[in-house]
């Protein structure tokens, strides 16, 4: 018997990510800390990058995942290729932006943590667009038509994906919005975000350029 779809909607400790409570067959993601033992523990010191500068900024992968605090999974490996529309009629497909960092974040429009780093997202959009940067946000939507307003309202620029059947989110293993995936440019997992980061920060911007060298 199909076990009816629940979301429960709780905060994730302290990141203010939305947890999803749905029955998928998608298996667990096996993510491993890059920078802390629990969800909630913030870093201790800051850690002092070193290497090649670009921008007056120190680019130095490691360090930026451990600054912004993201999870390195225990395996890197080629992420699962997919195809969704887009508001205005197109579709985007992972698999044609091979060669390039790929910034792929899942979130709602009634996502309040996912509204909060949204700004940050358009603005590290905007200093790294037609750099080998792309960035895509898959709307969980279930109704795609509340998306062509909060993007207009938000006056957001980087591609939106509509998944309102969570059909790709349950194949990555979704269970928190917002949910952001770091893919490099060979198509790989490099890291995964559970809730809102300031993507802004000079940390994203060094992972960005990093990952784009």
């Amino acid at each position: 018997m199909r076990i009816a779809v629940v979301v429960l909607i709780v905060a994730l400790l302290a990141g203010g990510a939305l947890v999803l409570a749905r029955q998928s067959s998608a298996p667990e993601p096996e993510p491993q800390p890059a920078s802390r033992s629990s969800v909630g523990d913030p870093p201790s010191t800051p850690p002092v990058a070193t290497g090649p500068k670009r921008g007056g900024r120190v680019i130095d992968v490691d360090v930026a995942l451990k600054s912004l605090e993201l999870i390195k999974p225990v395996k890197i490996k080629a992420v699962g290729d997919f195809t969704l529309p887009m508001p205005d009629g197109k579709t985007f497909r992972l698999s044609e932006h091979h060669g390039k960092m790929v910034f792929l974040n899942f979130w709602a429009t009634w996502c309040e943590p996912c509204k909060e780093e949204m700004p940050a997202m358009e603005r590290l959009w905007r200093s790294h667009q037609g750099q080998g940067f792309v960035m895509v946000g898959v709307s969980l939507d279930s109704n795609p038509k509340v998306v062509p307003p909060f993007i207009a309202q938000h006056k957001l620029t980087f591609p939106i994906a509509l998944d309102a059947k969570m059909d790709v989110a349950n194949t990555y293993g979704v269970r928190a919005l917002p949910t952001s995936f770091i893919i490099d440019r060979e198509g790989r997992m490099t890291a995964l975000a559970l809730g809102p980061r300031p993507w802004d920060n000079d940390a994203a911007h060094s992972l960005v350029e990093g990952l784009t060298r």
